[in-house]
């Protein structure tokens, strides 16, 4: 792998390689752009079958945050940690500390947050050597368990893509198919129960499915019958890749929003249901309400302000829908384009700012 070729064709700014022999921590660091702010992303712990992959996925993961914090209207970038290692049996405290010190290093450059592999107590230990991770205990400040507020988001976002398809963003009456009931999945059919919609859910959790069916009256079927259902909105709330050439053929929903991450298995599939007509709300925009009440944290966590934060998907939803009309491109494509507007037009205002600086320092 030739990282700085890699790095340069996608403009990244930083790569961090983080070791400490005694506690085992073989750690990559990835910062994809910094121009809207100090970089957030979380720590993935993971057991990646070579040095190489780990180096990747870090830099993939990063690049996607600087999208994910500028499409929801955060003043960070992005940018994010892996640790190579099994999260079940190589796991020690030395490690999250050593871990911390080298953010600690960066000089606030880079804040993290638990991520798949890693928990809150593993946050808690970065805390010891650093202030710059959020996802900490609450009685250190934090704003606990993130999937209440992320399923909210989510919610919001449904009403946004459902004004986008029928003109309305009233979901009384709707019937929405929700793939997948963890955590995040359950707080959306809450607030869909109390508006009024009919749900169908599945999971290979039976008692994930019968906690909805019992809580919300949810109907409940097979997870391959989950795509040719009758309904309005169809939300993938569990596996990514789900939008693909096996399911779109049976998909009867005019609007597709849901938690799930990487929803899309490729673009063209998301070229595809543009073209079909339906109304697809990007998975990073719409699942970005975690990522909002973690940022919170850094201004000293108030949960009103974050959720106020977090109605705003609806509104950066329409923005995107806004945007694929304006320049007739797929709703994925148009998600792309808000991020990189907003970091464009801060990089302009700031070199004009330094031009103007250096005039001035020159005239004297």
């Amino acid at each position: 792998m030739e990282i700085f070729k890699y790095m340069e064709k996608y403009d990244y700014e930083q790569l961090v390689f983080c070791q400490d022999e005694n506690s085992g921590l073989k750690a990559v660091i990835a910062i994809h752009d910094t121009t809207l702010g100090p970089a957030l992303g979380g720590t993935r712990m993971w057991t990646y079958s070579s040095e190489e992959d780990a180096i990747e996925d870090a830099l993939r993961l990063a690049k996607g945050m600087t999208y994910k914090n500028a499409a929801a209207g955060l003043n960070l970038g992005g940018g994010k940690t892996v640790i190579i290692g099994d999260p079940k049996k190589d796991k020690n405290p030395e490690m999250f500390r050593a871990f911390g010190r080298y953010i600690q290093s960066l000089n606030g450059r880079y804040i993290t947050a638990e991520d798949v592999g890693t928990t809150v107590h593993d946050m808690d230990l970065i805390h010891m050597e650093t202030d710059h991770v959020t996802g900490i205990s609450p009685e250190f400040g934090s704003s606990g368990n993130p999937s209440p507020v992320t399923g909210y988001g989510v919610y919001k976002g449904m009403k946004a893509a459902a004004m986008e398809a029928f003109g309305t963003d009233s979901l009384e009456g709707r019937t929405v198919a929700i793939q997948g009931v963890g955590n995040v999945a359950y707080a959306v059919c809450e607030h869909l129960y109390k508006e009024g919609a009919e749900i169908i859910v599945t999971d290979i959790n039976q008692d994930a499915v019968q906690r909805a069916v019992d809580a919300f009256d949810a109907k409940a079927v097979e997870p391959d019958d989950i795509y040719s259902v009758d309904c309005d909105i169809y939300a993938p709330c569990a596996l990514g890749a789900t939008i693909n050439d096996e399911t779109i053929p049976q998909l009867k929903a005019k609007v597709i929003a849901g938690s799930a991450n990487n929803q899309l298995k490729t673009s063209e599939h998301g070229d595809i249901i543009h073209e079909k007509g339906i109304v697809y709300a990007p998975d990073y925009v719409i699942n970005s309400g975690g990522v909002i009440n973690v940022a919170d944290e850094l201004n000293g966590y108030n949960e009103s302000r974050a959720m106020r934060k977090v109605e705003t998907i609806y509104d950066s939803l329409m923005r995107v829908f806004e945007i694929s009309k304006r320049d007739n491109i797929p709703t994925y494509a148009a998600a792309d384009r808000m991020a990189e507007e907003r970091i464009a037009s801060l990089r302009k205002s700031r070199n004009q700012f330094l031009l103007n600086g250096h005039h001035t320092l020159s005239r004297r």
